[in-house]
């Protein structure tokens, strides 16, 4: 009995021992297990984040949240409690947190009109002075003040996007200004 073997057939064999080759190569010349990503990269360090590294630990509930220092500029410089939302195209203000920062929400035009989880809301474009989150400063920032919709302050693409890189790993979101 002859089995004849398509040329397709051939070159899927040639292809399946050429794979276990290399595979049987690269366990023979690194004998750790390979990893899909690489946690240190251009002098960041794998690991909980130090201070003064731009640095936040994932929370229990599976978000970062980063606690900036912001200033206004209207002089206010005060602790802001963010949820780190790369789908937010600015950062976004509460009301709350706009007024500790010395912006007064009631006198602000309120002539965007954005989408939150919550909803259709209008909102109100400021400028902040800086945010800074555990040495990763950066100045004159584009932000939003939402009428109504948000529970919590968003850092948002008008600062993650200015940075010169955000990297998210299992436990780590690190930023470089």
């Amino acid at each position: 009995m002859v089995i004849e073997v398509s040329s397709f057939g051939k070159l899927a064999v040639v292809a399946g021992v050429s794979a276990l080759v290399s595979a049987c190569a690269v366990a023979a010349v690194s004998p750790q297990p390979l990893r899909i990503a690489r946690l240190g990269v251009d002098g960041i360090e794998a690991g909980p984040p130090k201070a003064g590294s731009g640095a936040v630990a994932k929370a229990s509930d599976g978000h970062f949240w980063a606690d900036a220092e912001v200033a206004s500029t209207a002089g206010a410089k005060e602790q802001v409690h963010f949820l780190v939302d790369t789908g937010a195209t600015a950062v976004a203000l509460t009301p709350d947190d706009a007024a500790k920062l010395g912006i007064k929400p009631t006198e602000l035009k309120y002539g965007h009109s954005v989408t939150t989880a919550g909803g259709q809301a209008r909102a109100a474009a400021v400028t902040l002075a800086s945010i800074s989150i555990n040495g990763a400063r950066l100045e004159n920032v584009q932000a939003l003040v939402v009428s109504d919709g948000l529970d919590v302050s968003l850092l948002g693409m008008s600062y993650l996007g200015r940075l010169t890189r955000f990297e998210a790993t299992r436990d780590t979101l690190r930023f470089e200004p």
